[in-house]
């Protein structure tokens, strides 16, 4: 049995990780270990009470040290997700990381500890995402450069980083697609007169309110017509679910980073 301990457990998706694996038939999952740094404050609660389960006989624990567990899953941030980084490394953990606002810096050093530990770094383990990059990897070759694309994205009103992950990993892979890089093209802010639309460019506009789990819609517009590629999260769940995916999937895998596109066996290997 795999077992799974959880980062961030009373965070927004530490809870409803919390909650899938508690509800988990499989018998191939088990929640071992529940951990919230956050200065101790939960520490010693039972993790059940943050999803509204009376008792699990789970303590909720500070240090990941205090911890049993074979992988971690990681939805917190980006300082958080880098410490629990050198500790799985040190430990031979395996590691899903689904926190994102990465730097290159970072994401090099997260690449890094993967010569020694499996990982899986995606920035959103929704399965219709991970077909979404897909579906505008397809669009993006058929439309070409001359199509102008606007990618718009919508999270709940405490969400810090932004564009969002996702949005950021489908410039990526429009901007891929046709052989550029996205930091070569991308356009995040607009105001007052400006130039004309860069024929290439990947505009991106964030948009943080309420409690929306999340919205993402790329727009490919060309003279006399358009494309929406969009995809709508109303549940939580549904990362969490993609999670446990991975994490199946990780503890038959040799070291190395990976990604959802790995994941679902989309990604094309030379």
């Amino acid at each position: 049995m795999l077992r799974i301990a959880v980062a961030g457990a009373a965070g927004r998706m530490g809870r409803n990780l919390i909650k899938v694996l508690s509800a988990n038939s499989e018998s191939y999952f088990c929640l071992s270990a529940a951990v919230h740094h956050a200065n101790g404050s939960f520490a010693g609660r039972d993790a059940g009470e943050l999803v509204g389960i009376a008792n699990l006989g789970l303590p909720i624990v500070a240090d990941l040290a205090d911890a049993e567990f074979d992988c971690l899953i990681d939805f917190t941030t980006v300082d958080a997700t880098l410490t629990n980084l050198a500790y799985c490394q040190a430990n031979n953990k395996m590691l899903i990381i689904g926190t994102t606002g990465f730097t290159r810096v970072q994401k090099q050093a997260i690449a890094a500890a993967s010569a020694d530990i499996p990982i899986v770094l995606a920035p959103n383990m929704s399965i219709a995402v991970n077909l979404c990059f897909q579906l505008l990897a397809q669009a993006a070759q058929v439309l070409g450069e001359q199509a102008d694309v606007e990618i718009i994205e919508t999270h709940h009103r405490d969400k810090l980083d932004s564009p969002s992950g996702t949005a950021l990993r489908m410039g990526e892979v429009i901007a891929q697609t046709h052989g550029r890089e996205l930091e070569d093209c991308a356009v995040y802010r607009r105001k007052g007169i400006g130039e004309p639309r860069q024929t290439g460019a990947i505009g991106f506009a964030s948009v943080r309110a309420g409690d929306v789990v999340g919205e993402h819609s790329v727009l490919f517009a060309t003279q006399g017509e358009r494309l929406e590629i969009t995809h709508k999260a109303s549940d939580r769940s549904i990362y969490a679910k993609g999670a446990l995916r991975a994490a199946k999937w990780l503890a038959e895998q040799k070291p190395g980073l990976y990604d959802m596109q790995d994941v679902l066996a989309q990604k094309k290997h030379n």
